[in-house]
């Protein structure tokens, strides 16, 4: 995979700021396209083509909040980032909270400058994120992901905990698209699923002639990760001579090639997942406890789908869309019995397996509505047929059932805010549950 490269609009009147601007850029591959005015800006097609606009506050002609303020709210705005040299911290504070997505003052480091685009441009593509480009809504999926946006500034390793199928790899893509090593590639290596007498050499490469059949030289993921991230899936099926030497690597931030004997320094960042405790294998010897501490230096769990119940539906739409785009197929959506018995599924494969009972039921489905006998065939009884229609009352109770719960998920059971949301008294909300069969603890807060 080639480094990422941008599309820079960038909107300066200085002459000799915006020249070095544009010749750095270049330099480092990106496009840039240079407008000196805003005026100009605004009428040209190729700004909303921007993967991020680079913007001076003060311009001859208008001022960047202008500028920013006919764009907003358009489908095609692409990020802001603001540059001034008067230090109008409170200008830049209030476009922040309108919106844009960072300001820096002149002069600055450019290396700084460099590492702000990266973190805020607009990814053109998001192909790195084909297993779920919604991460989901859940209260609990929002806290592994302000996890992830704080974590992304650093270099830091970082290590992914999960059930297997749960979208730790999703997670660590997020995590590099959001980082400093975004230009990069994201090298991804499955520990678990590449023989053990050839992970060595896959990771770190080797020398020609290293061993029977080396007959040229190879480069491993670490070296070909240069300023990308290097991610290593399933971290806990490693062998544990192999593991001594990725210690090494996090520490002395270099490895040798297999045969080599020259130090090559490694320029990445680290990212490690596991569906193992890897600190209760490590007491039972099958995990190193001095690697483990070195690469939980910033932990992130991602919880399964069946503790994530707001985003069984969300995932089942967008799972929907995508399948029956490729099968060349249309439907309307889920039948609310379909979407009952998601919800009452265990989800023992996580979002993988959520995703292959929708693929198969856009497969098989012959109604408008995907039917829970298309996700869910193993949970039928016999050959019994099931309703095509459901009564309406128990569409609105299911309903009703679905948006309470999601009310209370996000106040986290606080009665009087998710009664609040749902525009009803707590006396209403607590009737409704009473009669829904809906658990809750009594709060007034």
């Amino acid at each position: 995979m080639q480094p990422e490269m941008f599309k820079v609009g960038l909107i300066e009147d200085d002459p000799i700021m915006g020249e070095s601007i544009v010749q750095r850029l270049k330099l480092e591959g990106w496009t840039v396209e240079w407008w000196r005015t805003g005026k100009v800006a605004l009428a040209s097609p190729k700004l909303a083509l921007a993967d991020i606009i680079v913007c001076d506050i003060r311009l001859p002609d208008m001022t960047g909040e202008e500028i920013y303020r006919r764009k907003l709210g358009s489908a095609d705005t692409p990020p802001f980032l603001f540059i001034t040299g008067y230090g109008e911290i409170d200008q830049a504070v209030r476009l922040m909270r309108m919106g844009a997505s960072d300001y820096m003052l002149k002069p600055f480091l450019f290396e700084e400058f460099l590492l702000r685009l990266q973190q805020n441009a607009r990814r053109a593509s998001k192909s790195d994120e084909v297993d779920a480009p919604n991460f989901g809504v859940s209260p609990r999926t929002r806290a592994a992901e302000a996890l992830l946006n704080r974590y992304a500034p650093n270099d830091l390793p970082v290590l992914i905990t999960g059930e297997t199928g749960v979208g730790k790899e999703v997670a660590a893509r997020r995590l590099h698209k959001r980082s400093g090593f975004a230009a990069g590639p994201f090298m991804a290596v499955n520990c678990a699923a590449i023989p053990e007498e050839l992970l060595e050499s896959e990771i770190f490469g080797h020398e020609r002639g290293a061993f029977t059949g080396a007959d040229k030289q190879h480069l491993g993921y670490a070296e070909r990760t240069k300023r990308g991230t290097l991610f290593l899936d399933e971290i806990g099926d490693m062998p544990l001579a192999l593991q001594a030497k990725i210690l090494r690597l996090v520490e002395d931030r270099c490895f040798y090639r297999v045969g080599g004997e020259q130090a090559i320094p490694f320029l990445g960042r680290i990212v490690a997942a596991t569906h193992w405790d890897l600190l209760e294998e490590s007491g039972r010897g099958a995990f190193r406890e001095d690697l483990y501490y070195r690469l939980a230096v910033l932990p992130i769990h991602v919880d399964p789908l069946r503790e994530r119940p707001e985003d069984i539906l969300q995932f089942m739409k967008q799972f929907l869309n995508e399948a029956s785009e490729r099968q060349n197929r249309s439907f309307k959506g889920f039948s609310s019995l379909a979407e009952e018995f998601a919800l009452d599924h265990h989800w023992r494969g996580n979002v993988r397996e959520l995703r292959n009972r929708v693929e198969r039921a856009v497969a098989v489905g012959q109604q408008d509505y995907i039917l829970p006998q298309d996700m869910f065939p193993d949970r039928m009884k016999g050959d019994m047929p099931q309703p095509d229609f459901e009564p309406l009352s128990g569409i609105r109770d299911d309903a009703e059932r679905r948006h309470i719960g999601r009310a209370l998920s996000m106040t986290e059971g606080q009665i009087a805010e998710a009664a609040r949301m749902l525009g009803v008294s707590r006396t209403t909300l607590w009737e409704k549950m009473n009669r829904l069969g809906i658990d809750g603890k009594r709060s007034d807060n």
